[in-house]
């Protein structure tokens, strides 16, 4: 009998892959079995963690690719295909938060950058490859938001407005392609140990801080999202669809 977690055979491609939460997330999924496209801005970075799985006994490409750029992503769409034909889990990963502060004080430009690259990306992605899975009857959508999408911010105002319309995407997409076995999540990871939340768990006392009110009472790390990825991804989350999946330590159920 084969596992509920088997990937075997389906290919993931996987944006904003190269580290942190992405390259868990790849790493993991080519270890249960996929065949990984592993892309982010920067080539260099993409080819040494394929490397690296390929060197451990999986399958994986790089791909470089600006997600807010649409010719750039259906490039990394058809050079998908063509290196693997199919794909069968598409993982949105790739985001940016460049302003911490108020919202009053975020520049067009900034909040500009968020939309681009959190919801119009990830809203690109969908049309160019759910089609195709819908065509097979088979597929899974997975969209890495954050739990900044469930509370107020007074710092993180941008990024928490497109973490919440991920979760929306997420929703209308699983009724829209749902009769065709199209499935579509969102996971919602609470601070995570990585470059991109550095700044949040770096400094000992904001880190101390942060967690005191977790349940937990520690951050997380990149495993712990890949594996509700791959839950997602496999026959394991085949009844799952339309959901964010919070991933936070019970960040958000303590005071």
């Amino acid at each position: 009998m084969s596992s509920l977690f088997d990937l075997q055979g389906k290919t993931a491609l996987i944006t904003g892959s190269s580290r942190g939460i992405g390259r868990a997330i790849a790493e993991r999924m080519a270890e249960h079995g996929a065949r990984v496209v592993i892309s982010s801005r920067k080539i260099a970075a993409c080819e040494e963690v394929a490397q690296g799985i390929i060197g451990r006994g999986g399958q994986a490409i790089a791909l470089a690719c600006n997600v807010s750029n649409k010719e750039e992503l259906q490039n990394l769409v058809a050079a998908t295909r063509s290196a693997y034909g199919k794909i069968d889990v598409l993982v949105c990963n790739a985001a940016v938060n460049p302003h911490y502060g108020p919202s009053q004080e975020i520049p067009d430009n900034a909040f500009e950058k968020v939309m681009d690259c959190n919801i119009r990306s990830n809203h690109w992605l969908c049309q160019m490859v759910i089609p195709e899975m819908a065509e097979r009857g088979d597929g899974a959508v997975i969209i890495v938001s954050s739990i900044g999408g469930l509370k107020g911010s007074s710092v993180l105002g941008a990024y928490a407005i497109s973490k919440a319309a991920d979760m929306q995407m997420a929703r209308n997409l699983a009724v829209e392609w749902g009769p065709r076995n199209v499935r579509v999540n969102c996971i919602a990871p609470g601070l995570i140990r990585t470059d991109f939340a550095r700044a949040l768990w770096e400094n000992p006392e904001t880190y101390q801080r942060t967690v005191a009110h977790y349940p937990l009472r520690r951050i997380g790390e990149s495993d712990e999202i890949a594996g509700a990825a791959v839950f997602l991804a496999s026959r394991a989350g085949s009844f799952v669809t339309g959901q964010s999946i919070v991933v936070d330590g019970g960040a958000t159920i303590a005071s």
